[in-house]
């Protein structure tokens, strides 16, 4: 089992799925009523290492992508955040 740090948000919930045997793939679930559809829509969190312990942000859900720090990870997603200088400084 993965010692995730996030909790889930109001109204979502992680699956933790097997995605082949280096890697567990983890999913956010939105548990907001949609008209179009009868399941919960599911996106790709990221991806977890199961023999280093690490997590790897997602480039789509089939493909594992960089290693990322925890840390700098939110509970929707565990892609890393890229501003230009000028937003580096409005947002932090």
């Amino acid at each position: 089992m993965i010692d995730f740090p996030h909790l889930p948000p109001e109204g979502y919930s992680y699956s933790f799925e097997s995605f082949n045997a280096r890697y567990d793939a983890v999913w956010i679930i939105n548990h907001a009523e949609f008209s179009y559809r009868d399941t919960p829509p599911k996106s790709i969190w990221g991806f977890y290492s199961t023999k280093k312990g690490k997590y790897y942000a997602p480039i789509n859900s089939k493909k594992v992508g960089k290693e990322v720090s925890i840390k700098n990870t939110t509970p929707y997603s565990s892609m890393q955040k890229n501003y230009n200088p000028l937003e580096a400084v409005l947002y932090s």
